[in-house]
């Protein structure tokens, strides 16, 4: 019921922001992949709270158990299930909140969909359910590391009206975290931070734009008419928290163009020996199918809804209050959803690898 993601390389998701644990069940993953236990840790790291000044004060480990799975560091080709414990919920600090629809949060729509919700930080709406993508997404990201040297790298490219023009051939891992905002260019960074700071002492919060490039894109990857690659990209995205818009190649912009000046003209390249385009004006796909050109995305974040300043609301009855809202919350959500981008992404193009494999390699092997 909404809860799981994938058709070949699938997860499942569980568990409440503040209940005993959160996690994930991996389905799908081939048998003998080495895996390093570390980087599936050092994601999480990436994603956990109180990391930075920038960041919810809430302090979790987010140490990673895997249940099942692996025999040593090799996966057994069976469900990889991983947890992890919620060492510092607070259930309490959302007493005040129960049967009060906290503004653009999704209590409303659980309490419309359901009649019931967990009343404590959002339940399965909150960020922390984003572990388990996490986790998941770190062992996708090895095998399409290990299969095709495919390289995800998405970065904070846009804080509030503070905006970033990072050059993509530049862009490292090392540049992206060198800085608690993840933003590669320092001097913007610095910048972003002084608004997340400046806007969290008011009590208030700020959205932005998180870009994301994948190196070393295999062609074919995608199916026509309802399972487009970039289809599957914006659904795995926009299902992130907080996301209002996706974006791939030239996205909106494209829109100001005419037809002359849009499209992209292939040119044969003898150093790779294949087609290329001109600009990559498609962002990498075309026809729903990748064209081994880098796939180029931009996903915007809303500001975070919790907020200290008093906000007009209503209960459940129907009845107005003014809220003043508690609990431990991101003034802004994108440095720590750099990684669940990542992971969203890596979810989907080893999916649609496994995919590709079946119907189109198989008898070529």
């Amino acid at each position: 019921m909404g809860n799981t993601f994938g058709k070949i390389f699938k997860i499942s998701t569980f568990g409440e922001s503040h209940g005993g644990a959160v996690g994930v069940i991996l389905d799908g993953c081939p048998p003998s992949l080495k895996l390093n236990i570390d980087l599936i840790q050092k994601e999480l790291d990436r994603r956990r709270p109180g990391q930075s000044q920038i960041t919810t004060p809430r302090n979790e480990a987010d140490k990673v158990e895997i249940l099942s799975g692996i025999k040593g560091n090799l996966t057994l080709g069976t469900p990889i299930a991983m947890v992890v414990r919620n060492k510092d919920q607070k259930p309490n600090d959302y007493d005040n909140l129960e049967k009060v629809f906290r503004p653009s949060h999704a209590d409303g729509t659980y309490h419309l969909k359901y009649g019931i919700q967990a009343d404590s930080g959002g339940g399965r709406a909150s960020a922390r359910e984003t572990i388990g993508r996490v986790a998941g997404g770190a062992i996708a990201k090895q095998l399409l590391k290990k299969l095709h040297d495919i390289e995800i790298l998405s970065w904070v490219q846009r804080i509030h009206n503070i905006d970033s023009d990072i050059k993509h051939d530049e862009i490292t891992p090392e540049k992206i975290d060198s800085n608690i905002v993840r933003c590669p260019d320092d001097k913007i960074a610095s910048n972003m931070i002084s608004r997340i700071q400046e806007l969290q002492k008011k009590g208030d919060s700020c959205g932005g734009v998180i870009e994301c490039l994948v190196r070393n894109m295999p062609g074919g990857l995608g199916m026509p008419v309802f399972d487009k690659l970039e289809a599957d990209l914006a659904k795995a995205l926009m299902s992130l928290p907080a996301t209002k818009g996706f974006e791939i190649g030239s996205g909106f912009e494209g829109t100001y163009l005419t037809g002359s000046e849009h499209n992209d003209p292939f040119v044969y390249s003898k150093d790779k020996n294949r087609l290329k385009t001109i600009a990559n004006k498609s962002g990498g796909i075309q026809g729903g199918i990748s064209n081994g050109e880098d796939l180029k995305m931009r996903i915007a974040f809303k500001p975070t809804a919790t907020i200290k300043k008093e906000q007009k609301t209503v209960t459940s009855e129907g009845k107005e209050v003014i809220l003043k809202a508690k609990g431990r919350h991101d003034p802004c959500v994108l440095p720590r959803a750099v990684p669940m981008v990542d992971s969203m992404v890596a979810l989907v193009l080893a999916d649609h690898l496994l995919l590709h494999h079946a119907q189109c390699q198989i008898l070529n092997e």
